[in-house]
């Protein structure tokens, strides 16, 4: 009897386990129907620009612009930089949600951009409204998913950092009174596409991966800090956890471009 009990639980045993690993299966698939497209690849239809000096949905001098189905930030129009600090805001907010995009960095730089914006982009998230940003405010209040490429040095470079105009974030536990918090990836290339990821559960957990790996994690994303002027006092509100905002795609001077902009949203 005793061996039939334990052959018996055995047999269940191995049966549970069967099937707990066919429902993770299951929980990890991501069916391309999940996701949507933000980017449509022919045109900025459901984006919106604002740029520093500008008022919103100026897009200055066709900067963002779109080329084989590739979301461009493009600087052949202009004369000189003038802290044009741009950025191109998806048209609704988001709260809980998975975003996947590719980029890289092309040769294109204007010499009057600030020395930190060389081969450095971003995509921005939990952002403030783009009509809510003020004429003369130079950057977004949100948390910045931060691109960097190689300046060909051989200084290491990570990219898939994390920056904070406006606000804060916890790190390892605690705030991290850091402006930026450097990833574990690797330094890439000018112009080799990159892989980015942002795994963001509204004002709790974000994650960061390139290439598909996690490089980064942090919690807590709050409205706080410095770095950004020119804004509405009403606004910034420090202490109030963001569990939600607007994704936005950065220009500082630096060529970029990105495509394959998806996202899905966690219920």
């Amino acid at each position: 009897m005793k061996n039939y009990l334990l052959i018996l639980s055995i047999i269940l045993s191995t049966s549970f386990l069967a099937c707990k690993s066919d429902t993770k299966k299951e929980e990890n698939k991501e069916p391309e129907s999940e996701w949507v497209n933000l980017f449509n690849g022919e045109n900025l239809d459901g984006w919106i620009a604002k740029f520093h000096h500008h008022e919103v949905g100026e897009n200055y001098a066709n900067t963002f612009r779109v080329k084989d189905s590739i979301i461009q930030v493009n600087y052949s129009d202009y004369d000189e930089f003038d802290e044009r600090y741009g950025h191109l805001f998806y048209e609704e907010p988001f709260s809980s949600y998975h975003l996947k995009f590719e980029y890289r960095f092309t040769n294109e730089w204007m010499e009057d951009a600030p020395d930190y914006a060389y081969r450095n982009s971003g995509v921005m998230f939990h952002s403030q409204a783009p009509e809510t940003i003020l004429k003369e405010q130079d950057w977004p209040i949100s948390v910045e998913y931060q691109m960097l490429a190689d300046e060909g040095d051989g200084e290491p470079r990570p990219t898939g950092n994390m920056c904070s105009p406006g606000t804060e974030v916890f790190f390892e536990g605690e705030m991290d009174p850091r402006h930026c918090i450097e990833s574990s990836s690797e330094t890439f290339p000018l112009e080799e596409w990159v892989q980015a990821e942002l795994i963001v559960y509204s004002d709790s957990l974000v994650i960061h991966k390139v290439n598909g790996e996690k490089v980064l994690e942090y919690t807590k994303p709050q409205i706080g800090g410095g770095v950004v002027s020119g804004y509405d006092p009403e606004i910034k509100k420090d202490r109030k956890l963001l569990t939600e905002g607007y994704i936005g795609l950065q220009a500082e001077g630096q060529g970029v471009e990105f495509k394959n902009i998806k996202i899905k949203e966690f219920n």
